[in-house]
């Protein structure tokens, strides 16, 4: 085994991270993905709403998928596309599509694979070319499609987390909860397996020229936002 991917998957599995697929496989998987895309209510919180019907999220979570689509950016020299995928609507991940500028931001998409096939089609991507992070039974519709499935992990869903390792839905499960920061863990994991963990942190603790360049070209992005409209995904105003 490589001794980054080696050491990365011996510290994420020694703080309860399971890896469904072997590390070298998600390492691999990685290097086809084009687009991150992840589900709103208990992966960027714990699933709670307040009495407009949004739930929250944390800096935290926010700087780990930047620091995520840094290090992709590094990589590849192309920043990544990002997505939201809700079956509501949070006013929440409007904020912080468009402080964050992703690409794309779909809510009220009750059969969530028209979303997937939605976005792929407007990208001009392939599903496998997507990473999924998700948390529950609506999202299981998408996950068989995606090239790099993370499932976010919590008490009270064995069930659930069964159905996901039997039938192959996931290629590694957080050890944290959605109000825990397992978003960042998942975005620390991907950073770190591909070996630019280090890289990623000194670049942008000395905002160096490469950091500015990743960020002119993350803020000229301008989310489009989507809904499903007379019985089709179209975009929205929301």
């Amino acid at each position: 085994m490589d001794p980054i991917v080696k050491t990365i998957s011996e510290l994420f599995s020694e703080q309860g991270g399971v890896f469904l697929s072997s590390p070298e496989e998600v390492s691999k998987k990685l290097d086809r993905i084009k687009a991150y895309v992840f589900d709103w209510d208990g992966v960027f919180n714990k699933g709670s709403k307040n009495e407009q019907g949004s739930s929250d999220y944390n800096e935290i979570d926010s700087m780990g998928i930047n620091m995520l689509r840094f290090s992709h950016w590094i990589r590849t020299k192309n920043s990544p596309w990002t997505a939201i995928i809700s079956g509501e609507k949070n006013t929440a991940s409007f904020q912080l599509c468009s402080r964050e500028h992703f690409t794309s931001c779909y809510y009220k998409v009750a059969h969530k694979t028209d979303a997937l096939e939605h976005l792929c089609s407007t990208l001009k991507i392939k599903p496998e070319e997507v990473a999924f992070v998700f948390d529950d039974i609506l999202d299981l519709s998408i996950a068989p499609k995606c090239g790099l499935r993370i499932l976010i992990n919590r008490p009270g869903v064995s069930m659930v987390r069964n159905y996901v390792i039997e039938h192959k839905l996931a290629d590694y499960i957080t050890s944290g909860r959605g109000e825990n920061y397992a978003l960042r863990e998942a975005c620390e994991m991907m950073i770190g397996i591909k070996g630019f963990w280090n890289r990623v942190i000194d670049e942008r603790v000395g905002y160096s020229p490469a950091y500015q360049e990743y960020l002119r070209e993350r803020n000229a992005t301008d989310t489009t936002y989507y809904s499903r409209i007379n019985q089709q995904i179209e975009e929205a105003n929301p």
